[in-house]
């Protein structure tokens, strides 16, 4: 019982954070940041970022689950270099999970149509009103941006870099307001 209560305790301290929504400038502060690892971690990221007609940044989605697990981020649309818009993502699921994450994610749109369909959407569903092709990359490796032709793109990476097996399907982004 005791580890269990202490357990419940660590959730609630990550969750703590996210439960204090950002303001538009810390958001952005912490995408530029975020930006900046991904592409000093991730050889020919930048090269794929500047040919995206939008990137969506999520600098700290937090999950955790026991049986029930769920995750909550706060992030930004940047077009042009530009911050657009901002959002928010959630996800639920259920089954055989213990434990706590942070992670970042970057999900790069490489045309206009599902750029377009994004921003017009209500609340994109990954899986439903589009797929994220998540690409398995570790620090140091480079991307080969010959190969990769999805529309979009999706990079999960935290503390110790790229992560693998992870999927955002079931993820929502839905549009939020921050001043």
């Amino acid at each position: 019982m005791r580890y269990f209560r202490s357990f419940i305790l660590a959730l609630a301290a990550i969750f703590a954070p996210a439960t204090y929504a950002a303001s538009a400038a810390v958001i952005d502060q912490e995408v530029n940041e975020t930006l900046h690892r991904f592409t000093g971690e991730i050889k020919g990221a930048d090269n794929l970022l500047a040919a995206s007609k939008g990137v969506l940044v999520f600098p700290k989605v937090y999950k955790a689950g026991i049986g029930i697990g769920g995750e909550y981020g706060e992030g930004a649309l940047r077009v042009g270099g530009r911050t657009v818009a901002y959002y928010n993502t959630v996800a639920g699921s259920v089954g055989f999970q213990l434990g706590a994450e942070a992670k970042s994610i970057v999900i790069l749109f490489e045309d206009e149509s599902s750029l377009n369909k994004f921003r017009n959407s209500e609340g994109w569903k990954v899986g439903v009103d589009g797929s994220v092709a998540l690409v398995d990359v570790g620090i140091g490796k480079s991307i080969d941006t010959n190969t990769i032709k999805d529309p979009v793109i999706g990079f999960v990476f935290g503390q110790k870099g790229l992560m693998y097996n992870l999927t955002l399907e079931g993820s929502k982004f839905n549009k939020i307001e921050k001043k």
